[in-house]
């Protein structure tokens, strides 16, 4: 399978996210590991909290985005790492039950100077839940491996 590669990511792509469905075992098992606070590990606490229900982390939508972020593109990509995120913003309270979808947008493309044969590749990524409510937005950079034999032009 050929891998895309920096030339695939043209400013204004999108790749389409999910849908992922999110259980209450799931939020339950994370927030045990990763973040266990009432709201995210019970129902009623979580009722009884700003969020209204039982509530996955944001660590956990985080985690979720990425997973759906990996099976539409990142996989099939000759992807080299990422220098880290731009932002990252919880919008709105994931809750159990919801199903997440959304889209990642190329923003920029730029080969490296100082790295021959990879670019940089900026996304907005926009998740939303079953009712079309935003609840999650991020920006970040991919290091992506240009075509075989391309250059770098100055």
């Amino acid at each position: 399978m050929t891998k895309l590669v920096y030339e695939d990511f043209q400013p204004g792509r999108e790749f389409p996210l999910g849908p992922k469905h999110v259980t209450a075992a799931e939020i339950v098992e994370f927030a045990s590991e990763f973040d266990p606070q009432p709201m995210h590990l019970d129902e009623d606490a979580g009722r009884a909290s700003i969020l209204g229900g039982l509530a996955a982390s944001g660590w956990h939508t985080s985690a979720m985005f990425m997973r759906m972020m990996c099976d539409s593109y990142l996989l099939a990509t000759d992807a080299q790492g990422a220098p880290g995120i731009d932002f990252m913003e919880w919008k709105k309270p994931v809750l159990a039950g919801d199903t997440l979808s959304g889209r990642s947008i190329v923003i920029e493309a730029r080969p490296m100077r100082s790295r021959p044969g990879i670019g940089i590749v900026k996304f907005r990524h926009e998740i939303e839940n079953q009712r079309g409510e935003l609840i999650c937005l991020g920006e970040n950079a991919t290091m992506i491996r240009l075509r075989a034999g391309a250059e770098v032009s100055a």
